[in-house]
């Protein structure tokens, strides 16, 4: 009888230790909302300080990480403009949507020769695809947009690839100077 109290209490223990855990767990640690505040955060700290292009980007990535993990593919490319935009904007950075891009030759402008899906702090152009595999042309399409506007950086995110880390491509023109 004494071996069957000790284990009815050894049981009891475990039982409530493991019950504490769930609460410590489910109390309020979200893995995605600290990673949400630690941006809202660092956004409020860095507010009349210019970041780092390489921080903006890096914040881009995190928002759409976040959508596609929710989401997941399959939605239509303006549904993921919508929310990122949005998702951006929550974290302090300035975002533009369906941005015209002037081309210019010798002495003729053409107002608007392209449209940028989003503009991020005036630094980065975010191109969005909602198809199952990019195409050769999806870079190149980035590429002559930065050129063309004269930055640095542009992010090409593919939404309909299963894994968003394989729809992800950086497209760099010239050196990044931060």
């Amino acid at each position: 009888m004494h071996g069957k109290k000790r284990m009815a209490h050894t049981e009891s223990l475990r039982h409530r230790g493991s019950r504490r855990d769930e609460n410590a767990v489910g109390s309020g640690f979200d893995r995605y909302q600290l990673s949400v505040s630690l941006c809202q955060c660092v956004a409020t700290f860095l507010k009349g300080k210019t970041m780092r292009i390489n921080e903006i980007s890096g914040v881009v990535v995190d928002a759409s990480f976040k959508i596609h993990s929710t989401l997941g593919p399959g939605l239509l490319e303006s549904v993921y403009e919508a929310i990122l935009q949005r998702e951006l904007t929550k974290r302090g950075l300035k975002v533009q949507r369906q941005v015209p891009i002037p081309i210019r030759w010798e002495d003729l402008e053409f107002d608007e020769g392209f449209r940028a899906d989003l503009i991020v702090e005036d630094r980065i152009v975010v191109e969005l695809k909602s198809v199952e595999q990019l195409a050769p042309v999806h870079p190149k399409q980035v590429l002559t947009y930065i050129r063309l506007l004269d930055y640095r950086l542009g992010l090409l995110i593919n939404f309909g690839a299963p894994l968003l880390k394989d729809g992800l491509k950086r497209i760099i023109n010239g050196k990044i100077e931060d």
